[in-house]
């Protein structure tokens, strides 16, 4: 499967965004030397965890644009595979094409996927590893380029409902990916039904008259919504920290790996509490200087 690169780009922004910043597909200022170079050791430093887990898959987030005002840290989830044609690492997602105007599945390096953030001073990354079962099972499907594009729904949509075919957005596939792998659905229907029956809970998110930018933006979308959330200013959507809950009470074994780089500091986090704002050390954490 051919790898694509549009880093930047955060799975849901646009609500949260300011109408004079709604431009996501153009290029993002480009990291200077010492700021690429910094994120570049992040990502090896998160490459040498991931190495240390022995396992051979992690569901991984990363933080993108700033959603800090509807409460969310991470943007953006993927599937980090050991075994990766296109790398050791390399993270598995959904990305919304621009120049095609189109959802697509590839395969981008570690490193890429950490130079998305779109704070090049601060960036967080949170990593998940399961249950050997759990695990193999969902490796088995992420690395099946046939069961990953079956779930591929044709339709971009940054803030798309979880329970509608309508549209999709990054972290809605992989949830769809998480039915195929436990559930064995066949389709996005199925997936959507069994993570239902599954009580998988979306982020709740209360926008109100934020949404409004939507009828700017082609990729933000509330017709798929229930008519009374939309009322109420409420969009239920898949987000990386819900998927994590549901992970986590399905598998209460999996265990998270939270790290975070603040200009030459590196602060890594293992649990599933969240390190402090502001890439703060707390009690237990390890901590490095670039």
């Amino acid at each position: 499967m051919k790898s694509w690169l549009l880093a930047g780009l955060a799975c849901l922004a646009a609500g949260a965004a300011q109408a004079d910043s709604l431009r996501f597909c153009d290029r993002q200022k480009e990291p200077n030397a010492a700021e690429q170079d910094a994120l570049l050791r992040f990502a090896a430093i998160v490459k040498q965890e991931l190495a240390a887990s022995g396992q051979d898959l992690a569901l991984v987030s990363r933080s993108g644009l700033h959603l800090e005002r509807i409460g969310q840290r991470y943007s953006h989830a993927g599937f980090s595979l050991k075994a990766s044609a296109n790398g050791p690492w390399s993270v598995r997602q959904l990305y919304y094409a621009c120049d095609e105007k189109k959802p697509r599945i590839f395969d981008q390096g570690m490193a890429g996927f950490v130079l998305g953030t779109a704070d090049v001073e601060q960036a967080y990354l949170s990593l998940v590893f399961l249950p050997p079962e759990a695990s193999a099972a969902l490796e088995q499907a992420a690395r099946d380029d046939r069961r990953a594009l079956a779930l591929l729904g044709a339709n971009y949509s940054a803030n798309a409902y979880p329970f509608s075919q309508d549209f999709q957005n990054c972290n809605q596939w992989v949830a769809e990916m998480l039915a195929q792998a436990w559930g064995s659905a066949a389709g996005r229907a199925d997936a959507q039904q069994w993570l239902q029956a599954e009580h998988y809970a979306p982020t709740d998110i209360q926008l109100g008259p934020l949404m409004l930018l939507g009828l700017f933006v082609p990729w933000v979308h509330g017709g798929d919504h229930p008519q009374a959330d939309k009322a109420a200013g409420r969009y239920r959507v898949s987000m990386p920290a819900s998927l994590e809950v549901f992970v986590h009470e399905r598998e209460p074994q999996a265990r998270r790996v939270e790290l975070c780089r603040s200009g030459t500091r590196i602060v890594i986090h293992r649990g599933w509490s969240a390190i402090a704002e502001g890439c703060v050390a707390g009690e237990g954490d390890e901590q490095l200087m670039l």
